[in-house]
């Protein structure tokens, strides 16, 4: 058997623009999707998710993987668990040159599915890596980025950004402007998440802003605008870019850009009532600033703040199902066994 797990991560800035080249800043968080894979002797996968559904499900199935089995959770749940599993299997085959391998599956997260965390990215990775491996053939992390960027492209029917999948394979804070993805320096922040219990549909959000964007200008322009905001706040976790400014006084200002940005995604379209109370609750608590994170439409927020003033607020939000420090992490993909 072999295993590997993966990070979540946070946006500082740029989600949805970064689909479009803008540059993106995703930050690894110490909350990780853990998979483990054993061989087949058959070209069967079997696929046991314990918590990517609040009841988790046992899948088994042979052939194609464009069939979906039968299990009594909810649907969207099975599509989107599913998908990224069967194209992390694709990609782990192709890879090691064995199209018709076997394995059985065993996926653990403490990254809730949907929620803007990268709970799909981590699976991805995690599984390439480990699936992979167990076929005798051991990945870089930056190949194995590539790789589940493509799984989770063909997923999300083209698109999907690589910000997600290099930030959960290589760790750290990192900057992705289209193909061009690198690790930047940042400090160590104070984020807060909190999580409504519930998920966003990435492929119905990104197509939503699509349309706006090619309907009217002044929602192009917005796009372009988080590319701006993403630009200013690099500047600012750059310790030899900021040297002649405070670190509290850095901090505070990606606090402002962080509202700025999460007012530019709630014109187009992708915050939601639970979201922006929890944005406020933050802000109103003496967080630095506030914004969702990921697709949207329900889901998680993140804020800055040092003191507990913002994790007290958020426990106490209607609508605020969970809330906890995110500590950063710099491992991406890690190898268990």
């Amino acid at each position: 058997m072999t295993v590997s797990s993966a990070p979540g991560k946070v946006y500082l800035f740029g989600e949805h623009a970064v689909v479009y080249g803008e540059p993106a800043v995703p930050c690894a968080i110490e909350r990780r999707a853990t998979v483990s894979v054993e061989a087949r002797d058959d070209d069967h996968v079997r696929v046991e998710a314990s918590d990517l559904s609040l009841d988790g499900f046992t899948v088994e199935y042979a052939g194609s993987t464009d069939d979906r089995p039968d299990v009594n959770v909810p649907a969207g749940l099975v599509e989107a668990a599913m998908g990224y599993i069967d194209a992390a299997v694709e990609q782990a085959r192709d890879a090691a040159d064995v199209p018709d391998a076997g394995f059985d599956i065993t996926v653990e997260s403490e990254i809730p599915l949907g929620a803007g965390l990268g709970s799909s990215a981590a699976v991805t990775v995690a599984g390439i890596d480990a699936a992979t491996r167990e076929l005798g053939r051991s990945l870089p992390p930056e190949a194995i980025a590539d790789r589940a960027y493509r799984a989770e492209s063909a997923v999300q029917k083209g698109e999907a950004s690589r910000a997600d999948t290099f930030c959960s394979a290589v760790g750290g804070a990192v900057r992705v402007e289209g193909d061009d993805c690198r690790r930047i320096d940042a400090p160590d922040l104070p984020i807060v998440v909190g999580f409504d219990g519930g998920a966003g549909d990435t492929g119905e959000l990104v197509s939503g802003v699509r349309a706006l964007k090619e309907r009217y200008d002044f929602a192009a322009d917005t796009v372009e605008t988080i590319g701006d905001v993403v630009r200013t706040g690099e500047r600012l976790l750059d310790p030899d870019a900021a040297t002649d400014v405070d670190a509290a006084d850095r901090i505070a200002e990606v606090g402002d850009l962080m509202n700025f940005n999460h007012g530019l995604l709630e014109s187009l379209g992708v915050s939601s009532r639970s979201l922006d109370s929890m944005v406020w609750a933050a802000r109103e608590a003496g967080a630095h600033g506030a914004k969702l994170t990921g697709a949207g439409g329900g889901g998680c927020i993140a804020a800055l703040d040092p003191t507990p003033e913002t994790l007290t607020a958020l426990r106490f939000t209607p609508g605020c199902e969970e809330a906890f420090r995110a500590e950063l992490t710099t491992d991406g993909v890690r190898r268990l066994e």
